[in-house]
């Protein structure tokens, strides 16, 4: 069995691949140079490729900076302190990123015969992303069922697999430890520096989930509230 796992190198996204591979996957990481402020992660996703000894780990040139209209694709923007209480879509959200993402990962997996695709998203503690919510997975599902010959003409579903959608945090930390998932290799900052900063969005959830699972975060930090 094969399956696509979309790898940014941060704690979910290595998380959902360990997870893949506990269920008897051969995993196919796809990344994603999208011209990130925080294209640090991208050594972080090669590390993670090379734990598990992969065959191949594809990485996607998606220069979306082009578009702009975020902080995390634009130098202009400064990345915000983070608010883990926020309700309102904040300027990190990057345009139309994981219907863009899923989408080379649908062709991907069609040429490799694929059976799934492994994507981290998560509804429950995260910032405000549309693209990361059930409804939205459900949707491109459907699309997909109708988007290649594989599943047009063949009759073949390519499913969307979220295994840590309806997760905590503090779940997925937990799940993680569980799989032996590489955490100390990832990297969640969404400013980028070598040291993960401590006060964004992405570095204050992710150290609030290892905070409440009892687990020291095994990464550096430049600025960290929760000892």
């Amino acid at each position: 069995m094969k399956a696509v796992v979309l790898l940014s190198g941060g704690l979910d996204s290595t998380v959902c691949m360990a997870f893949a591979k506990s269920k008897g996957f051969e995993v196919y990481p796809i990344s994603f140079n999208y011209h990130q402020r925080h294209s640090i992660e991208l050594k972080s996703a090669k590390k993670v490729a090379d734990f598990y000894n992969v065959k191949k780990h594809l990485i996607i040139e998606n220069n979306m900076n082009e578009i702009g209209g975020s902080a995390l694709t634009d130098e202009t923007i400064t990345v915000p302190i983070g608010d883990i209480d926020r309700n309102d879509i904040p300027v990190t959200y990057v345009p139309a990123r994981n219907l863009i993402f899923l989408s080379h990962a649908l062709g991907y997996a069609e040429v490799l015969g694929a059976e799934c695709i492994f994507i981290g998203v998560n509804s429950l503690d995260y910032s405000g992303y549309p693209d990361c919510r059930p409804e939205f997975i459900d949707l491109f599902q459907k699309v997909a069922d109708y988007a290649t010959k594989a599943t047009a003409q063949d009759k073949k579903q390519i499913k969307i697999e979220t295994p840590l959608i309806n997760l905590s945090k503090k779940d997925i930390v937990l799940l993680g430890k569980s799989l032996n998932a590489p955490l100390y290799l990832t990297h969640s900052c969404y400013n980028g520096g070598e040291e993960a900063c401590g006060t964004c969005d992405s570095c204050k959830l992710r150290l609030k989930g290892f905070e409440e699972a009892g687990i020291k975060d095994p990464i550096p930090y430049s600025n960290c509230e929760y000892k």
